[in-house]
């Protein structure tokens, strides 16, 4: 009896096996109908979360100027690190500073006011796209959080001695991109002379975010990008004594004709 069941089970895999290798030999052999070139299947970098560039032209003789900071705070609460602020401190009403109080407004802090060809402070732009009032970044700031970054940045910068060491990484994730990149460093919690809206004089008013020097020049340098592709770019900033190293930070954005397309902020690492 056992020998009748093995001979059976030998005659049922002698008759079913070239019926299986049958209808396997189409998945075997269909590939080698490819062109190797052809086989790669091109896959789209996922889309990446949009930050927003808010440059605050401010002043510290502008009494209405800490009303627009009122309003960063409160979409940097709501968004987080989606929105990245910049005071541009320059202008009409902007103070250089004396023997006697501390001045943030800088010469590059004027000349980004005037190419703006802004009349009054404080006023911004955001991802620039035109002069917007305070009281309208939120609704700008919303509206530009809903569009499609074509690229991704990251940024590390490291303080070594006296020089800051930045890297920025950019990688293209929607089409080809070309423009400027460029890379400021900015200085938290510096205590300044500031008017207030009540017409009184804040000496002890604490400023964050303030622009302190471009890194890469004035306008940046030209970038291009592929989708797909990522680049990296050094630069190197000598430290000046009168900063507080521990409260600075660089942001990198690029930009072009149609505005900011993507923006990063990291903070100076000790």
């Amino acid at each position: 009896m056992k020998t009748k069941i093995i001979n059976a089970v030998k005659w049922s895999v002698k008759r079913t096996l070239p019926f299986y290798l049958f209808t396997l030999l189409p998945f075997l052999t269909a590939c080698s109908h490819i062109d190797e070139g052809d086989r790669l299947i091109y896959v789209k970098p996922a889309n990446v979360s949009r930050r927003v560039l808010l440059e605050d032209f401010t002043g510290q003789r502008c009494v209405n100027c800490p009303k627009g900071t009122a309003v960063i705070e409160q979409l940097v609460e709501e968004y987080g690190d989606a929105v990245i602020a910049v005071g541009i401190h320059g202008g009409p009403l902007g103070f250089k500073g004396n023997a006697k109080m501390v001045g943030l407004a800088t010469d590059v802090g004027d000349e980004y006011y005037n190419h703006w060809q802004l009349e009054y402070q404080p006023v911004g732009l955001v991802d620039r796209h035109g002069a917007v009032n305070y009281t309208d970044w939120t609704k700008a700031v919303k509206d530009e959080l809903a569009k499609v970054a074509p690229l991704n940045i990251m940024a590390r910068a490291d303080l070594s001695g006296d020089d800051i060491h930045i890297t920025v990484t950019l990688t293209g994730t929607d089409g080809n991109t070309n423009g400027k990149l460029q890379v400021w460093l900015l200085e938290d919690g510096i205590t300044a002379l500031q008017m207030m809206p009540d017409g009184t004089t804040n000496r002890d008013y604490v400023h964050n975010h303030v622009l302190r020097t471009p890194v890469n020049g004035t306008w940046g340098e030209d970038f291009s990008i592929k989708e797909g592709e990522t680049k990296t770019v050094n630069h190197t900033q000598a430290l000046d004594p009168s900063w507080n190293a521990a409260q600075l930070s660089i942001v990198a954005f690029v930009y072009n004709d149609q505005g900011v397309l993507q923006a990063t902020k990291a903070k100076v690492e000790l």
